[in-house]
C-alpha cells in the first residue's frame, strides 16, 4: 500500500456539512456511519494508480463503484464525493 493510500485509511475524517454534501451529490440517504464505511471501503478498493494529488486535495477515483472522492492532502479531511459514469 502507498503512503498516501495507508495514510488517508489512517487519519481519514469528516465534518458535520459533509455528510449531507454527500448524500446530496450521491442522490442518497445514508446515515453518517454509513458515509464513511462506504469511503473506507471505496479507498480500500481503489487501486493506488487511481489516486491523483492535484493542489492541495486528493482525487481517489473509483469507476467500479461510480465514486469520485475528494480529501483535503494537509488534514485528510473529505471534502466531497461525486458519482462518475463506470
Amino acid at each position: 500500500m502507498n503512503k498516501t493510500k495507508e495514510s488517508i485509511l489512517k487519519n481519514i475524517c469528516y465534518t458535520e456539512l459533509v455528510y449531507g454534501r454527500i448524500n446530496k451529490k450521491l442522490k442518497r440517504n445514508l446515515s453518517n456511519r454509513e458515509i464513511e464505511q462506504l469511503l473506507l471501503k471505496t479507498i480500500e478498493a481503489t487501486p493506488e494508480m487511481f489516486f491523483e494529488e492535484k493542489g492541495k486535495n486528493i482525487y481517489v477515483s473509483n469507476e467500479e463503484a461510480g465514486i469520485r472522492i475528494t480529501i483535503n492532502k494537509h488534514n485528510y479531511r473529505v471534502i466531497t464525493a461525486d458519482t462518475i459514469k463506470k
